[in-house]
């Protein structure tokens, strides 16, 4: 694996501030989104979503409690909020050996900033909808599961993450991990391919017109099906696995809620300048929330390549976990 070294202190990106009145987010555009700007086609006459690209930012998914239903920040408000989060990551003592990003602070970081307060922009608070009676009896459930040492019966009790299958980012929706949040897209006539750096991640987007699979076949992270309106590709995914994981990391409250079924996820991938792609996303679960919700963020082109990342090898803690419930005798 190989960090990347950049100037912490990057440039914001601004965005326009229109208020979201519909599903579809398309009017908010970053600026320095080239005006008349048509993206380049591949042989097959597709816009070309080619390259390597990062979706990391320090916006936070849900905004903060005390924003309320401020959806846009000032330029110099944004500045200030990026500052101060770089800021409180290089304050940590250099000597806290933990698994963050603590431990990478010899290095400088490229996350960016932008005018929206949270990524989510629907509902109005930026937050995730209520859950439903059946959603908060299911979150409780696997809480409670997941925080019983009794319960670690072996690997597979354990979270997809400790595992090093996935850490949820993928999605979709897609949501930036704590650190190399970089992808590749590759396309052709009949396939969009991402592929994510962290966890070797793959995920195929079906062009060729073919429907969804019955319910009884189902993927962590979906089955996705595509087709273009202009410029814009719009994915639709569904059949969802009940372990899937959303914003990626066992520290979240509303990881594992899914319902297998019920799930859809809208995705819309507009290219508005050769190094940006605009990207929005909607949610919809009715056994899980009171609503649908929404959100939308910028994916920036990076330099390439992009890395094995090595996870199962050398994996010892997950073995430690084990032997802390189960015994060390137990664990082979």
């Amino acid at each position: 694996m190989r960090r990347r070294f950049r100037n912490p202190l990057v440039g914001v990106l601004l965005a326009v501030a229109v208020p979201v009145t519909g599903v579809t987010l398309a009017a908010q555009r970053a600026a320095g989104a080239a005006v008349g700007w048509t993206a380049p086609l591949t042989p097959d006459g597709q816009p070309d979503l080619q390259g390597h690209w990062s979706n990391d930012t320090y916006t936070p998914v849900e905004r903060p409690v005390e924003l309320g239903d401020k959806a846009w920040f000032t330029p110099e408000e944004a500045e200030a909020f990026l500052k101060g989060r770089i800021d409180r990551l290089l304050a940590q003592p250099r000597d806290d050996i933990h698994y963050d990003d603590a431990i990478w602070q010899a290095e400088s970081y490229d996350k960016t900033a932008s005018l929206q307060t949270s990524l989510i922009l629907e509902p109005a608070n930026g937050r995730l909808p209520p859950l439903t009676p059946e959603g908060e009896a299911r979150l409780t459930r696997q809480r409670d599961t997941q925080r019983a040492t009794t319960g670690s019966t072996g690997a597979a009790s354990r979270s997809l993450a400790e595992r090093c299958i996935t850490w949820g980012h993928v999605g979709p929706p897609m949501m930036p991990p704590t650190y190399y949040a970089n992808l590749e897209i590759l396309q052709t006539r009949d396939e969009v391919v991402l592929r994510h750096e962290l966890m070797d991640s793959v995920r195929i987007i079906y062009l060729d017109g073919r429907p969804h699979p019955g319910t009884g076949v189902e993927w962590l992270a979906g089955h996705s099906v595509g087709h273009w309106e202009g410029q814009t590709l719009v994915v639709d995914t569904t059949n969802f696995t009940d372990r899937t994981n959303f914003r990626g990391s066992p520290q979240h409250t509303r990881q594992d809620i899914f319902a297998t079924d019920r799930l859809r996820v809208t995705e819309r991938f507009t290219p508005t300048h050769p190094d940006r792609i605009h990207y929005e996303f909607r949610v919809e679960d009715p056994s899980t929330w009171t609503s649908q919700w929404s959100g939308a963020m910028e994916i920036r082109r990076v330099e390439g390549p992009i890395y094995e990342y090595a996870c199962h090898e050398g994996n010892y803690g997950l073995a430690n976990i084990l032997r802390a419930v189960l015994g060390a005798e137990d664990v082979h």
